[in-house]
């Protein structure tokens, strides 16, 4: 068992690249994890990290003694699978990668775990490049058109954008009749936080696309404070309907513009190929499909995604 807690704390620290990160996942110190990577390679005659004071890398040898480890850890895994199997509940730890807007799928993550109390959800929010493979995600979730042959993947939803202000903006401001009508007012703008730019509006204007022209009152990483600032009355956002469907519905913000805001979107889950789709995943994968959009999708199809190599 020493053994098999060594062989652990590598792998954690060896794809977090972190001893601290490593503990902090596993909840012992940075100290225990090192001290049980040095006895492992105290054992096995090699060094398996490159080490500095602010990181550590894997040699050669260390990158080839990962893959061995994560089959064994893959055999543990298929083994627990077919017990969790055989007692017919899910259960186990499900890690999966989602959007920064994934903070607004909490209420069908929180009923997701009220239904299924014995799967343990590891949820890590991100809009960075996921390679779902080598970080050891059981899912993923994303927009857009994903194409990565290791995967499979499932249409959650679509949704389209809306161009949105508070009934007391319109009140003080009017409504735009055009997109041009939008220099007259203010623009609160999302920014990419991967790539530090501000996300354009989708306009179109008689068939013709239409940059943005409009003053940009304030700028956030997030969907978040955009709709609490448009709330209070501070400005228009482009955001997507499924993000503000309670606000519309209530009466807290109205859509202007809606022929002319054209973009759409779709929300997709992927899980590796490989992987054999175990009882968690599977309810997991049927319960964000029935419940995320509240909407019926068509029966189960999982689909190869075509060609690429990293899921976005």
């Amino acid at each position: 068992m020493d053994s098999f807690g060594s062989l652990n704390a590598f792998v954690q620290a060896a794809e977090l690249r972190s001893f601290t990160a490593a503990g902090q996942k596993l909840g012992i110190s940075s100290s225990a994890i090192s001290k049980a990577v040095a006895r492992l390679e105290e054992r096995l005659g090699v060094r398996l990290f490159h080490r500095s004071t602010r990181t550590v890398t894997l040699t050669p040898e260390g990158a080839l003694f990962l893959e061995r480890c994560r089959r064994i850890f893959c055999e543990i895994e298929a083994a627990e699978l077919e017990l969790s199997q055989t007692s017919g509940e899910p259960r186990g730890k499900l890690r999966v990668s989602l959007p920064l807007v994934g903070m607004l799928m909490m209420p069908t993550l929180a009923a997701f775990m009220r239904a299924w109390p014995e799967i343990e959800l590891d949820l890590d929010f991100s809009d960075r490049l996921v390679d779902v493979i080598e970080e050891g995600f059981d899912a993923v979730v994303r927009t857009g058109e994903v194409s990565d042959s290791r995967l499979m993947t499932r249409k959650l939803g679509t949704f389209r954008y809306k161009l949105i202000g508070s009934p007391a903006y319109f009140t003080e401001h009017g409504k735009p009749k055009t997109p041009a009508d939008l220099s007259a007012h203010h623009g609160l703008r999302h920014l990419y936080p991967s790539m530090g730019k501000i996300e354009d509006w989708p306009l179109h204007d008689r068939g013709s696309s239409t940059p943005a022209d409009i003053p940009t009152t304030a700028v956030a990483s997030a969907i978040e404070p955009l709709i609490y600032l448009a709330e209070q009355g501070l400005g228009l956002a482009c955001l997507p309907d499924f993000a503000i469907r309670d606000q519309l519905a209530k009466g807290l913000l109205v859509s202007v513009l809606e022929d002319a805001v054209k973009h759409s979107g779709t929300f997709r889950i992927l899980w590796p190929s490989s992987r054999h789709l175990s009882p968690k995943l599977r309810v997991f994968v049927d319960f964000m499909t029935e419940n995320l959009f509240k909407q019926t999708e068509p029966p189960l199809r999982d689909h190869p995604c075509p060609g690429m190599d990293v899921c976005q």
